[in-house]
């Protein structure tokens, strides 16, 4: 059984508080906390949660847009009159501009932890930094046929 004791990881120090990989991980967290693009994100998440009207709408629009897909999903028919009252509720919720700064600024959010997450991973699986060609190849595309002779160089 392997044991995990205060970051130290099968006679790895990689996760110490004092390793160069942790330093680096905080370096990366304050860059992140720092950048104003990530602080107006921020921003616009917070005055969504300090909007009744605005949360209220998300809320109830969330929770219709459930309902429908279970309804869907268990094979039942969808009522004219329900579908075009959900449309009716989004669209009122997307002219709210707080609500829908809020479901952009999700968005992104979300796209961000994606795409770091993307990287480090790719990182640890090819043991070397991931390059443009190593993503558009992990993504389907690739330049030129894919899986040649140089390889991943998985180390």
């Amino acid at each position: 059984m392997e044991r995990v004791e205060r970051g130290y990881v099968g006679g790895m120090q990689l996760l110490e508080d004092d390793s160069a990989v942790m330093s680096k991980t905080r370096e990366l967290c304050e860059t992140i906390t720092q950048d104003s693009d990530y602080q107006e994100l921020l921003a616009k998440i917070e005055t969504f949660l300090n909007n009744d009207e605005a949360r209220l709408s998300y809320q109830s629009v969330h929770e219709k847009g459930q309902e429908l897909n279970q309804k869907q999903q268990a094979g039942l028919q969808l009522a004219d009159a329900e579908v075009h009252e959900f449309e009716v509720a989004r669209e009122a919720l997307m002219a709210n501009s707080v609500a829908s700064e809020f479901m952009q600024a999700q968005q992104a959010l979300e796209t961000l932890q994606r795409t770091v997450s993307q990287h480090v991973g790719m990182t640890l699986e090819l043991g070397r930094v991931p390059t443009a060609e190593d993503f558009a190849q992990a993504n389907g595309g690739g330049c030129c046929g894919g899986g040649g002779a140089e390889g991943g160089g998985g180390g």
